[in-house]
Order: structure tokens, then C-alpha cells, then sequence
């Protein structure tokens, strides 16, 4: 069964860290491009990262630019979205995506195949 599972996610306060992962079972994991949305209550869901196969290319909304970054580890087929400096509105359930292209960044939902169920992310003032 082809699947995406995210951890890490959790409660923190303002200015914390934490680092989600995304599991995946698809195979090949090299072929895959994975993206990273969340969405608050009451909000529409945002694009927030995605990564290219090799991991050289990397794509930020603007609001997170410079507090979190995207990687991945094809041996473990996982990718990381570690978050930094975290305030209350990226208080969000954090869904992973799995898809075969990463046209115009990635921040399109429509370019994923496969999705994770979401880890919650609270932070706290």
C-alpha cells in the first residue's frame, strides 16, 4: 500500500523548534517530488515547502523563507521540514504530498498524487 505517515508534530512555544518527518512507502522514492501544505481551522490550505527528487531544488512560501527548511533522505525515504522561530500562526495540521512533478515550485495541490493524514503543530504565545 503506497502511503505518506508525518510525526513530530507537537506543542511549542513561540520562538521553538520542531522537525516534522514524512515516511513514505512509494516506490521508487528517488522519482518523487514531496511538498509539504497545512491548513488552520477555519483557513484555506497553503503551499509551505516542496523539494525535487535530489533535493537540490527547494521551494518556500514566502512567510517561512529563512525559519524552515525542506530535505530528504532517499536511503531512509523520508523528507524533514524542520522549523525554526515558530510563532502562533503557523499553528496549522501539517500534511505531506507526494507527486511526479514539481512545476511552478511545487505550491500547487492539484500536482500531488498521495497525501499523509497530518501532524498537528500548536505554538503557543
Amino acid at each position: 500500500q503506497e502511503e505518506l505517515v508525518e510525526s513530530g508534530g507537537g506543542l511549542v512555544q513561540a520562538g521553538g523548534s520542531l522537525r516534522l518527518s514524512c515516511v513514505a512507502s512509494i516506490r521508487p522514492f528517488t522519482r518523487l517530488v514531496v511538498g509539504w501544505f497545512r491548513q488552520a481551522p477555519g483557513k484555506e490550505r497553503e503551499f509551505v515547502a516542496a523539494i525535487g527528487r535530489t533535493g537540490e531544488g527547494t521551494y518556500y512560501r514566502g512567510s517561512v523563507e529563512g525559519r524552515f527548511t525542506i530535505s530528504r533522505d532517499n536511503v531512509k525515504s523520508t523528507v524533514y521540514l524542520h522549523m525554526n522561530n515558530l510563532k502562533p500562526e503557523d499553528t496549522a495540521v501539517y500534511r505531506c504530498a507526494a507527486g511526479s512533478t514539481i512545476a511552478g515550485g511545487g505550491a500547487l495541490p492539484d500536482l500531488y498524487d498521495n497525501w499523509g493524514q497530518g501532524t498537528q503543530v500548536t505554538v503557543s504565545s
